[in-house]
């Protein structure tokens, strides 16, 4: 395995944001064998309280802080420690609330990478004096002529291009992803052969702050009211729901058995009704297209033309073609050349020129 080097004597700054996870303190390293003048930092973010003393968000557990503070101690780097709890509350946390209570479903990470985790720790770092921002994800930054531009990662399976496609032109400039043109069992291998203490630990999918499961989470912090549960087609009742922002399109988990399965249909948010319907596949589970909301693309150049790319309408999906015109200054129409399913409003949608980020956006339903 070749380990991809830069040019000797760099003394440019970087700040890298580490968790204490495995592809954080390979990141480290490897800035630091490449010449670059490194420090890391380890955020603080918002915690649920409520559940008592022992609460932890896993993000930035003491378990994570030691060993990030281990790596740190290892590579022979200082690690700096940033409160950013408040912000992540209010951005973050609050914002995966109302967009719940408001019948859509969010995705945080989203949020959490463009306002908080590299969106604001980017400000800080060029604040103190480093010329670039680090971190553990799994994609890649390239400059083309005076550009840069944001690719996908070698390894597909941890592609994270779709959680950054909201960043303008200049912070793509002071991010660096050193991991891009690595798969995951490689950077295994390289904290393994660095002897970093965390070249076994496990990796977390969950949502951070969650305390418990996601449905327990919106039941404590939102006002829920039951209602009824109608199969689309006949209107009859066959059960009762626990609130509407619990369910999502084409949900099979957590609806009533008897005569199932059902999927999750339509939501009547002015009679508190959740529609179902008995087949995987029914017609109304499927969208032609969609509309793009806040869309931003990363040239900083929005497109005024229609034009043909791919899409990815959530994390994990295939990408899938369609056709994309402007709407309004903010605002695009996405036609798919085929169906897709569940098209969940709330959720991003990210546009791509085979592997190179062309920019996204938040999904709204086409009608």
């Amino acid at each position: 395995m070749k380990i991809i080097k830069a040019k000797k004597n760099i003394k440019k700054k970087v700040l890298v944001a580490m968790s204490g996870g495995v592809d954080s303190s390979v990141a480290a390293q490897l800035l630091k064998d490449q010449g670059y003048d490194v420090a890391g930092v380890f955020l603080h973010f918002w915690k649920d309280e409520t559940m008592g003393p022992g609460a932890e968000n896993r993000c930035c557990s003491l378990e994570s802080l030691l060993d990030a503070k281990a790596v740190a101690n290892k590579i022979g780097i200082p690690l700096y420690t940033f409160n950013f709890s408040a912000p992540f509350k209010k951005a973050v946390v609050d914002n995966f609330l109302s967009e719940y209570a408001a019948g859509r479903t969010p995705n945080p990470c989203v949020i959490c990478n463009k306002k908080i985790k590299l969106g604001l720790l980017l400000k800080h770092a060029r604040a103190l004096g480093f010329d670039y921002l680090a971190s553990g994800h799994y994609l890649n930054i390239k400059k083309v002529g005076k550009s840069y531009q944001l690719y996908k990662a070698k390894d597909k399976n941890k592609d994270q291009s779709y959680f950054l496609y909201t960043f303008s032109p200049d912070e793509l400039a002071h991010l660096m992803f050193p991991l891009g043109d690595y798969t995951k069992p490689q950077v295994r291998k390289l904290a393994a052969k660095y002897k970093l203490t965390v070249a076994a630990k496990p990796e977390s999918q969950d949502i951070c702050f969650l305390s418990g499961s996601h449905n327990n989470f919106l039941k404590k912090y939102l006002k829920l009211v039951p209602g009824d549960i109608r199969i689309l087609e006949t209107n009859e009742k066959i059960g009762e729901h626990q609130g509407l922002p619990l369910y999502t399109i084409g949900q099979r988990r957590g609806l009533v058995g008897g005569t199932g399965p059902y999927y999750a249909a339509r939501f009547d948010y002015k009679k508190n009704i959740l529609y179902v319907v008995k087949n995987w596949n029914e017609n109304i589970l499927y969208e032609k297209g969609l509309v793009a909301k806040k869309v931003n693309w990363l040239s900083g150049k929005a497109p005024v033309r229609a034009f043909k790319c791919s899409a990815v309408i959530r994390y994990g999906h295939p990408a899938v073609n369609c056709l994309v015109a402007p709407k309004n200054k903010t605002d695009y129409t996405v036609s798919f050349t085929k169906s897709q399913r569940a098209v969940t409003p709330g959720q991003s949608v990210v546009f791509y020129d085979k592997q190179r980020v062309l920019g996204g956006g938040i999904i709204a339903p086409l009608k």
